[in-house]
This record gives structure tokens, C-alpha cells and sequence, in this order.
């Protein structure tokens, strides 16, 4: 009898253990991330999720390209590293079906250079390298046109590309580069057109390294993506509340110095 009631007891026990273990996934959730800003915004929010009974782990990605097709393959349950225009055109290129559920901040593109250290005296016909995607690429173009180094065609809008340039006054050849690579390339080329992730984990500076840098206007603000099924998860929607936090901007201020700048709240 003595061995049906342990038999009996620890079945139980397996059976709360396992109960324990599925209640405890059900909190948990995957994020996708790039090193800089993005992972380390979220492993500032970790504690406060934790008080709420979730528990957040971070998947680092260091490409633009995996992050979206883990999301959409079940691998994680949502990321953070991209803007709205480069979510618009890679999800309608590989048929996904994801969604932002808001914005976060803005990394400022800036124009970077080991050969100079300003603009003014960049020489003609400068080989500059750009990001490869299409959507960063167009960014980095009206980056130079609002600077007044080349002007684009009106009606190209936020996909410009080089066949878009209608005057290139001091005739700068381009170099399109993937983007992680970038930082990279600088020493080959005169200069290079970097994102602000990118400029940080290479040890830039974009207040101070950049040439010129785009400002906190600008409509790249990186977002927190999910499959469009999950818009309305609740832990998903904590994470994003915390990630627009007074918290979160306090540190966004005090430890970028304007490389990372909070786009909500505006």
C-alpha cells in the first residue's frame, strides 16, 4: 500500500512540476534584437517585467534580415531593430504578416570618414559607401540632398536611388555596402554613410564622429514589431509600455550623447 501512495504522490508532483513549467513558458516571450541600442533597452526593462510576472529573453541578431523571418517563423515573438519604411518593404517582399505595435527612438544616420573631418572639404568625385538595402539606401541619399551635396527627383520619395539623382555636383561615386559591414569599409573608401546602431557598436561617436546626421525629425524611428495575430498580446503591449518609459528615456539621454534619440511621446 506504502507504494501505490508514493507512486501516487510522485506522479502528482511530475504532474504540478509540468503544470508549473507550462504556466511559466506561457510568461515568458522572445525578443529579437540588434547588440546596440536595441538589446541593451531591453535588458534595462528586464527587472520591470519580471515585477509583472513575464520573463524576457533577448535574441541577439546582428543582420536585418533574420530577425523578421524568426518572427514570422514562430522563433521569437517579436523584435526590435528596424524603422516602418524597411518593415513596409521587406515584409511585402517575402509575404509576411507582421505589425508594429509602436515606436521607440531614432537612431540618426550620420555620414562618417576617416580621410576628413569636414563636410565642406570633401573633394570631388569621393567614393562613398552607402547601405545596400533599398530603404536605408534612399535614407542615406536624402541624408546628401538635405545637405545640399546632391539633389534627388522630386517624386522619389523615401526609395530614392542613384538613377534618382537628377545633380551630383562634386560627382560622388557610390558604393552600396551591407549595412552591418559599413563600419568596415570606411578605411577603403572616403566616406560612408552608417546606421546608428552600426556607428555605435564600432565605437562612433554620432554627435561627435558624424559629419552630418540626421535629426530627431526624422520618420525612421525603430518600432517593436509582432505577427499581426499578437497586435493585442498583452505581454507584448507591457513590454512596449516599459520600452516608453520615463526609465527608458532618461537612459536613452544620458547614455547615447544623441546618437539614440526617444521618438515617443512627440
Amino acid at each position: 500500500m506504502k507504494k501505490y501512495i508514493v507512486l501516487i504522490l510522485s506522479i502528482v508532483v511530475v504532474l504540478a512540476l509540468a503544470a508549473c513549467k507550462e504556466e511559466t513558458n506561457e510568461n515568458v516571450i522572445k525578443v529579437g534584437a540588434s547588440p546596440v541600442p536595441h538589446a541593451q533597452l531591453l535588458e534595462l526593462v528586464k527587472e520591470d517585467l519580471l515585477e509583472k510576472g513575464i520573463t524576457l529573453e533577448i535574441v541577439e541578431f546582428t543582420d536585418y534580415v533574420r530577425p523578421n523571418i524568426a518572427l514570422n517563423d514562430g522563433d521569437i515573438d517579436a523584435n526590435f531593430f528596424q524603422h516602418i519604411p524597411y518593415l513596409e518593404e521587406f515584409a511585402s517582399e517575402h509575404d509576411l504578416d507582421l505589425t508594429s505595435i509602436g515606436t521607440v527612438h531614432v537612431e540618426p544616420l550620420g555620414l562618417y570618414s576617416d580621410k576628413i573631418d569636414d563636410i565642406s572639404i570633401i573633394r570631388e568625385g569621393s567614393l562613398i559607401a552607402i547601405p545596400s538595402d533599398s530603404v536605408n539606401g534612399g535614407r542615406a541619399l536624402l541624408l546628401l540632398q538635405n545637405n545640399g551635396l546632391i539633389t534627388l527627383d522630386p517624386e522619389a520619395g523615401l526609395k530614392a536611388t542613384e538613377a534618382d539623382i537628377i545633380d551630383n555636383p562634386k560627382g560622388f561615386v557610390f558604393k552600396a555596402v551591407e549595412s552591418a559591414q559599413l563600419p568596415r569599409v570606411l578605411a577603403d573608401v572616403d566616406a560612408a554613410i552608417i546606421n546608428g546602431n552600426y556607428a555605435l557598436e564600432a565605437g562612433l561617436s554620432p554627435a561627435d564622429d558624424a559629419l552630418i546626421l540626421e535629426g530627431s525629425e526624422s520618420p525612421y524611428a525603430n518600432i517593436l514589431v509582432v505577427r499581426s495575430e499578437d497586435k493585442d498580446n498583452e505581454a507584448l503591449n507591457i513590454l512596449l509600455e516599459a520600452l516608453q518609459s520615463e526609465k527608458v528615456k532618461s537612459f536613452i539621454a544620458s547614455e547615447y550623447g544623441g546618437g539614440v534619440v526617444d521618438a515617443f511621446n512627440k
